[in-house]
C-alpha cells in the first residue's frame, strides 16, 4: 500500500506562488494516475487536477486551468503543483490523491483510494 505526504503549503500573497510536492512511499507510485484535490474552509473537497502514469496527459479544473500545472518525477516518487497567480479563492487544504483506476483521469474524489494528510495554503488578498 502506498503513502502519500504533501509539502511546500503555506501563507502566499495574491499573485503569488507556491509549488506543493507529494512524495509517495511504495513501489506502485508509477503505476497509477495521480491527484490534487483541495478542501476549502466549510467546502467540500474539490477536484484540482490529475496526471497520468507517464506524465504525459493531465486535467484540471475549470477554476485553476493556465494558472496551475501538475508535473510527476517517476524515479523520485514524486507528485508535483505549481500554482501561479494565487487568488485570495485558492485557500484550502491541498491533498495529493492515487487513482483506483489505471485507465483515466479521475476527477471524483470516490475515484481516489489513497490519500495524503493534506497541507494548508492560505492566500492573503
Amino acid at each position: 500500500q502506498v503513502q502519500l505526504s504533501e509539502s511546500g503549503g503555506g501563507l502566499v500573497q495574491a499573485g503569488g506562488s507556491l509549488r506543493l510536492s507529494c512524495a509517495a512511499s511504495g513501489r506502485t507510485f508509477s503505476t497509477y494516475p495521480m491527484g490534487w484535490f483541495r478542501q476549502p474552509p466549510g467546502k467540500e473537497r474539490e477536484f484540482v487536477a490529475a496526471i497520468s502514469q507517464s506524465g504525459r496527459n493531465t486535467n484540471y479544473a475549470d477554476s485553476v486551468q493556465g494558472r496551475f500545472t501538475i508535473s510527476r518525477d517517476n524515479a523520485k516518487n514524486t507528485v508535483y503543483l505549481q500554482m501561479n497567480s494565487l487568488k485570495s479563492e485558492d485557500t484550502a487544504v491541498y491533498y495529493c490523491a492515487q487513482a483506483r483506476s489505471l485507465l483515466r483521469l479521475a476527477r471524483l474524489t470516490t475515484e481516489y483510494d489513497v490519500w495524503g494528510q493534506g497541507t494548508q495554503v492560505t492566500v492573503s488578498s
